[in-house]
């Protein structure tokens, strides 16, 4: 499916702020880019690199006064999510060595925590993909996902303990369950079509069967139309923007995914 993807934000600046953005989505196997329009108002230069992860991150000054960001993309990706019910297990000394990072605790997702709650839920599932389905639809039916929820930035512990979060709260505590059964697992965020309501989303991928396979315990079901932005260990990873010196908040921040009835032309 062909999906147009359109954000913008603002920010009112007091002194001038040094940013970094993840805005930009980059082609790969399951989307292809085929337009990008990126302004910034005042227009400032950039400096444009790829992170240790691979994402495209854009730096920059902002200066005083309103600075304003409008992206917009048009790319081609599945209205299905890939699945593998059955798919083996990756044993660690068999995985790609660029994998094994996704195998350690990190800031929000404490895997090391979670090993003895992770076998308790995949008891008697046969391991690898099914072990990530069954983690999924435990998170779906222990944690409630709540858009407006006043928790903010929780850890894979904290929101355990809550019984809540966004979702990227949800994505966090399946990562550090997949981690703590010895499966590679990373933070993913975009673009979802159809959420509600719409904002950039989170969900998680786990390293099963030879790939890297999309789990989102924040939906009811397995919904494909998405665009992925970035990947990371955790949220400290994939943030949209990143501001140095006196916090921030966005003035305005709005999200838009449209489908396309056909290619852009």
């Amino acid at each position: 499916m062909w999906l147009r993807t359109e954000c913008d934000i603002s920010f009112v600046v007091s002194i001038p702020t040094p940013f970094i953005l993840m805005l930009r989505p980059r082609s790969g196997v399951h989307q292809w880019v085929a337009r990008q329009s990126y302004t910034l108002k005042p227009s400032v230069p950039v400096e444009e690199y790829t992170d240790t992860y691979g994402n495209l991150c854009q730096r920059l000054i902002a200066p005083v006064g309103e600075f304003y960001i409008s992206t917009s993309a048009d790319i081609l990706t599945a209205d299905k999510l890939e699945t593998a019910p059955g798919g083996r297990f990756e044993e660690v000394q068999h995985l790609p060595n660029h994998v094994l990072t996704y195998l350690l605790p990190s800031r929000y997702c404490e895997s090391d925590k979670f090993i003895d709650l992770g076998q308790q839920i995949v008891a008697n599932v046969l391991p690898g993909y099914d072990q990530v389905k069954a983690i999924e639809q435990w998170i779906r039916q222990n944690i409630r996902f709540n858009p407006d929820s006043p928790h903010f930035q929780l850890s894979a512990v904290e929101v355990n303990q809550q019984r809540e979060g966004v979702c990227r709260e949800l994505a966090h505590l399946g990562i550090a369950l997949c981690r703590g059964l010895c499966i590679p697992a990373r933070m993913v965020v975009g673009y979802l079509h159809g959420l509600q309501p719409m904002d950039f989303h989170a969900w998680f991928e786990a390293y099963v069967n030879g790939g890297w396979y999309t789990f989102d315990p924040s939906q009811s079901e397995s919904m494909g139309g998405r665009i992925t932005v970035a990947y990371g260990r955790d949220a400290a990873d994939v943030a949209i923007f990143n501001q140095f010196g006196p916090a921030l908040y966005p003035a305005l921040m709005q999200v838009r995914v449209t489908q396309l009835a056909a290619a852009p032309i």
